[in-house]
C-alpha cells in the first residue's frame, strides 16, 4: 500500500553546500505524508481529522542537488497505536539509490476538537498492508 511522488530540485531548496537543504527534505516528508492521506483516505475522514508530526528520523544518504527529480515513497507497516502512525519514507534518485530514508511518526487530530482521536480500523485499513 505505498504511494509515491517526484518532486524536482529548484535553486530555493538548494543551500550553501550546493546540495537540498535539509529542512526542504522535511517539508517533503510532510508534502508526501499529506498527498497520501488525502489521495487513499475516504472523503469523510479528510473533512474531519489532520495530520500532526510528533517525532521525525531522517538518515541524509547522500546529497540531491538542483535539477535531480527525487522521487519520494511512503507506506505504513504497523497498525496505528491510538491517534498515532507511523510512517515510513524513502527518496530515491533517478538511479534508485536512496538518497533520504526516514520514519515519521504522526498523529490523528480532530478538525472540530482540535484534540488526538483514535485512529479506528476503518480509518487505517486503506493504509496497512493486506495481513489476509
Amino acid at each position: 500500500m505505498s504511494f509515491s511522488h517526484t518532486v524536482t530540485a529548484r535553486p530555493e531548496h538548494i543551500d550553501e553546500l550546493g546540495h537540498v537543504n535539509n529542512a526542504v527534505w522535511v517539508q517533503w516528508i510532510q508534502d508526501l505524508a499529506v498527498a497520501h492521506w488525502t489521495a487513499v483516505a475516504a472523503p469523510e475522514h479528510v473533512a474531519a481529522y489532520i495530520w500532526v508530526v510528533i517525532r521525525h528520523e531522517i538518515d541524509y544518504l547522500r546529497p540531491a542537488l538542483e535539477g535531480d527529480t527525487v522521487t519520494g515513497t511512503t507506506w505504513i507497516e504497523e497498525p496505528p497505536m491510538g491517534a498515532r502512525f507511523n510512517r515510513y519514507m524513502e527518496f530515491t534518485g533517478k538511479d534508485g539509490k536512496p538518497c533520504i530514508r526516514a520514519k515519521t511518526t504522526w498523529a490523528m487530530i480532530g478538525r472540530a476538537s482540535g484534540r488526538p482521536s483514535r485512529v479506528t480500523p476503518e480509518i487505517a485499513a486503506p493504509f496497512l498492508p493486506d495481513r489476509g
